[in-house]
Parts: structure tokens; C-alpha cells; sequence
């Protein structure tokens, strides 16, 4: 069965006055139907700027995708002009951006914001649209959702805003869904009910979700796959599960490390990663990871490792994958509590 969607050699680029930054190099995945993969890395790794690239959001200038493939069932965006891809967003692609009070329009209302997509991509009229934004509101959890419709977004709290937001992606029934660090500005108990929320309905509705974070928790609970990311690349991926008990790469060991466990690893101290992340204008000429990792060889200085296939389904771009999976400590609390 063919992937919902399929990245190939993504490349995007932001030309600047400094030089030329590389926030996303030479990314290459699928998504299938149904899947939720959870893109995983540290602020700046390129997250958001692949998300963005794949509804070719990316503000031009400065930024341009410049090179790789993006198929999105049997389409390739990036050969779709402007009307097509109008089409696509919000519609069969729907994205849930990381603040909600910048995203949402201050001066129109929630019930607004939900019928102008219903109106433009399913041509529902007046009333059937704004019975429409009633349902999703009620879905989310938003209680007396009739008389909320003509309320402005700075009368909900964030977590209900965030409520919204789902409702508004999910209001054409999306194929794929780019949750971009959803939670990120809300209280953890807020986080939780969010994300059941999205998960639930993504399964009642079949729609494959991305979700961006760098809550390692996050996808532990609710990722089927994971891709971690690390200087615009993929430097490991896997299923969950592999991910959590078996960590192939330094960077995905030093993100487990820094983590507070509730196992039998709790009394030891958290290992933070040392160092800063590179400059993505004058990146090394080896491994990206290189002046940060304490199992570097001469070979990691001068060749960039490729995505090798270490286990069943399981890759990592580390020359020294097997030094790293020997003093890997299991997580298995988080492996335990991804969803069945």
C-alpha cells in the first residue's frame, strides 16, 4: 500500500545576509494512512520548517524550498500551483499551529474562523455550516458550544483556544493532520486532555497526524513511529517502541538522559547535552553532532553518516551505533505507556 504521504529528499533553504541556512537537508519519509509519527528534536532542528514546507508556507523571500519531492496522495505538492495547493490547505491537509491567540483572527469570531473553511472546501450554506462548527466545538469539549460561537478568541482560556484550533483543523475531515508543539504554551493536565482529544478523533476519522514536539513524553504516549531530528536531518527513526528501549544515536541517548524517569532510573542524576546546537550557515564537515559527542571517531569528523538500517525498521545515521546501543539504558517506562 502506497504512503498517504511520501518526502523525498526535502531541501529547504533561508537565504540571508550571514549565508545561506540549511533548516531543512536532504529529509526523506512516509506517512501512511491512520499513522501518527512524532517529529522529535531540539529548537531550530528544522521541525516546523518541514511541517511548513509540506503546504509551502515557507515565506519567500527569505526562505525557498529548493530541491526533493512531496507526495501527497499520488500529488506532488510541489509541482501544484497556487490554486491547487489553496485547495489542499485546510482541507485535505489541515495544520494546528503552536499558539493559538497568534493563529487565530482577534477581530472575527470562533464561529466564524469554523464555517469560513466549511464554506469555501465543502460549499456548505449559512445554517449548515454553523451547525457544523456546533458539532466540532461540542467534539472537543468545549461545553455550551452554541452560544460560544459568537464569542472572540480573547474570551477563551489557552487550553480552550487550543480546542478551537483542533476543531478548525478537523472541520473538512483532513487526510493529514501537522500538529506543530500543540500543547507547548498549556499546564500539563491541559496537555493531556488536548492530546487525547486529537488522538481520539484522528482514530474515530482515520486521519494520519504529524506531531512536532520536543516532549519526548508526548510521543511515547501517542506516536506510532518516530523521527528525530537533529541539524535539518533525520539522524534516527523508528517505531516507538524501538526508539525508547533501544536508541541508536547519541543525540536520541542524550534526550532520553535528560528526561526525568519515574522507573527504576529515577534517583539517577538527569545527563543534560553538552554543548550548543551548530550554526546551520556554516555546518561541519562531518557529522553534524560531532563537537557534542562524547563516542566521536576520526571518521565522524570527515564523513556525514547515512541513515544505515541497525535493527528491524530502525535506522540511525551514527558511524558508532553499536557503542551507543551497549551503554543505552532502556526506557522502558516510556516504551510501556505508548498507546495500544
Amino acid at each position: 500500500m502506497a504512503a498517504l504521504l511520501s518526502i523525498k529528499e526535502l531541501r529547504t533553504n533561508f537565504f540571508t545576509e550571514e549565508g545561506v541556512v540549511k533548516a531543512v537537508d536532504g529529509v526523506t519519509y512516509d506517512v501512511n494512512e491512520g499513522e501518527i509519527l512524532g517529529l522529535v528534536g531540539e529548537s531550530g532542528c528544522g521541525k516546523s520548517v518541514s511541517a511548513l514546507s509540506i503546504l509551502r508556507l515557507i515565506p519567500n523571500p527569505p526562505g525557498k524550498i529548493v530541491g526533493g519531492e512531496i507526495m501527497f496522495d499520488g500529488q506532488d505538492l510541489l509541482k501544484a500551483d497556487e490554486d491547487e495547493i489553496r485547495h489542499i490547505r485546510g482541507n485535505r491537509i489541515a495544520m494546528v499551529f503552536q499558539e493559538p491567540m497568534t493563529s487565530l483572527n482577534p477581530v472575527l469570531t470562533i464561529g466564524r474562523q469554523i464555517t469560513e473553511a466549511v464554506e469555501l472546501h465543502l460549499k456548505y450554506d449559512k445554517e449548515k455550516s454553523k451547525k457544523r462548527a456546533v458539532e466540532l466545538l461540542e467534539m472537543v469539549g468545549i461545553p455550551e458550544a452554541a452560544g460560544r460561537l459568537n464569542d472572540y478568541p480573547h474570551q477563551f482560556s489557552g487550553g480552550m483556544r487550543q480546542r478551537v484550533m483542533i476543531a478548525m483543523a478537523l472541520s473538512c475531515n483532513p487526510k493529514l493532520l501537522l500538529a506543530d508543539e500543540p500543547t507547548t504554551a498549556l499546564d500539563v493536565t491541559i496537555q493531556a486532555q488536548i492530546l487525547e482529544i486529537m488522538a481520539r478523533l484522528c482514530k474515530e476519522l482515520g486521519t494520519a497526524v504529524i506531531i512536532i514536539t520536543h516532549n519526548l513524553g508526548v510521543v511515547a504516549r501517542y506516536a506510532d513511529r518516530i523521527n528525530v531530528m537533529y541539524a535539518g536531518k533525520i539522524i534516527e527513526t523508528g517505531t516507538a517502541k524501538e526508539i525508547f528501549a533501544n536508541p541508536r544515536h547519541p543525540y536520541t541517548l542524550g534526550l532520553l538522559k535528560s528526561v526525568p524517569r519515574l522507573d527504576e532510573a529515577r534517583k539517577s542524576k538527569l545527563e543534560p547535552i553538552e554543548g550548543v546546537p551548530p550554526d546551520l550557515v556554516h555546518l561541519p564537515k562531518g557529522c553534524s553532532f560531532y563537537p557534542r559527542c562524547r563516542f566521536h571517531v576520526e571518521k565522524c569528523l570527515e564523513e556525514v553518516p547515512p541513515l544505515l538500517l541497525v535493527a528491524e525498521n530502525h535506522f540511525s545515521a551514527c558511524w558508532e551505533y553499536e557503542r551507543v546501543m551497549k551503554e543505552a539504558v532502556p526506557a522502558k517506562a516510556g516504551a510501556e505507556e505508548k498507546r495500544a
